[in-house]
């Protein structure tokens, strides 16, 4: 059975082996303080154990046989939410700063872990320990990058903090999950964002400045439900390129590797998860996997309104057709994207429908990413909710 004691079962690494799963790293940070002896149990592309691991943050691991669970991962509740307020300045309408701010107001955490950036660059990220509202909103808005928010694990122990919310992506939380017994907390909460295709800065600004008319001026951007990418600018406007529109032949490798390989879009480990591909067209998705996420959830139940999820359309063509058109990297003339994405928007998947397409079109080409690529790692890296989520399609035989 897969270890998930890295304080009885860690070995030390060799001295100057500082990234021990190569070019799959993530750059999640671990390895950067004293808890990279227990990467090589708590590293999500070196030791993959979702499983066990929803076992222990959830009282049980997902059951396959169930769609929502096999898709989603284990939750008590998901509903569709927007804040009546939004926060000015946040990505969506805020509720994640909402409830990280609400704990260290009430008292219930002393710190947050989160995402500033640097001066410098609005999109390099910059790790801290946020004490105060001020600081957690200073966070607000997605870093599309590789983010090293382990790297403040020593600061923990090292501050005498006992009580901690942490915002993170997916490989992120399994390493945190794993070493969490070593950080002396009292109490820690985990927030989640579900999370895909990342990459390095370089990464990023190829895929800007290949997709934007304007790569300079953006502020954030995300790929949306109505099958285009929108990208807001620094004077509010909204630009929005089809999906199908992407010059994919030059894109195809800017993803960084370890995403390209990871099985764990929903953020399976998190306690609650708040993002959009759930939900419908400008409403957040919000999953609550246990009794913290609850908790968490209750803080901000007055200041948000809820609906609940929908599921329409039909995905399995869409996900079909597009394996090919990633592997040989096809691109629509711009007409034909835009007219493309107009019909699917109106008869497309929808909800959590849309969800599954998203999951379906990234297992399917991680899955043969990591085949091709790492073959011996195939088995054991995949997990089985994955595998069955895969099953579903013809894939290339190469």
């Amino acid at each position: 059975m897969t270890s998930i004691h890295p304080h009885s079962k860690a070995k030390a690494l060799k001295p100057g082996s500082r990234r021990p799963a190569k070019e799959l790293c993530s750059e999640c940070g671990l390895c950067d303080t004293y808890y990279i002896h227990y990467v090589k149990e708590a590293c999500a592309f070196i030791n993959q154990q979702i499983a066990e691991l929803e076992t222990i943050a959830h009282g049980k691991s997902r059951n396959l046989e169930d769609e929502n669970d096999c898709y989603f991962g284990v939750h008590q509740e998901m509903m569709a939410a927007r804040k009546k307020e939004p926060i000015e300045g946040a990505q969506w309408t805020g509720i994640v700063s909402s409830i990280a701010c609400e704990m260290l107001d009430k008292g219930i955490v002393e710190g947050v872990v989160c995402v500033q950036n640097t001066k410098e660059d609005r999109f390099q990220p910059m790790p801290v320990i946020a004490r105060t509202s001020e600081e957690v909103l200073a966070a607000r808005v997605n870093k599309p990058t590789l983010s090293p928010n382990l790297s403040i694990l020593e600061q923990i122990k090292e501050s005498n903090l006992k009580r901690l919310l942490v915002i993170g992506v997916g490989c992120q939380i399994q390493a945190l999950r794993t070493v969490e017994k070593e950080l002396g907390l009292k109490k820690l909460y985990v927030l989640g964002t579900p999370c895909v295709d990342n990459v390095t800065r370089e990464g990023l600004q190829k895929f800007l400045e290949t997709t934007s008319q304007s790569p300079d001026t953006v502020v954030h951007y995300e790929f949306m439900q109505d099958f285009r990418v929108h990208f807001k600018h620094e004077d509010g406007s909204i630009e929005k390129v089809p999906f199908f529109g992407l010059k994919t032949n030059k894109l195809k490798d800017v993803f960084a590797p370890s995403c390209m390989s990871c099985f764990d879009y929903v953020n399976s480990l998190a306690d609650l998860v708040v993002g959009y591909m759930g939900a419908e067209f400008g409403w957040q998705w919000i999953m609550v996997r246990n009794d913290k996420g609850k908790e968490m959830f209750a803080l901000v139940e007055d200041q948000i309104n809820t609906k609940p999820v929908i599921s329409q359309g039909d995905r399995k063509q869409a996900v079909q057709q597009s394996i090919p058109a990633y592997d040989k990297g096809v691109t629509l003339p711009m007409w034909a994207a835009k007219l493309m994405g107009v019909v699917i928007e109106r008869v497309g998947p929808k909800g959590l429908e849309y969800a599954r397409f998203s999951i379906d079109s990234h297992f399917t080409r991680n899955y043969l990413y990591v085949k091709r690529n790492h073959p011996e790692k195939l088995d054991n890296h995949v997990p089985n909710y994955a595998k069955k989520i895969v099953s579903q399609y013809q894939l290339p035989d190469k």
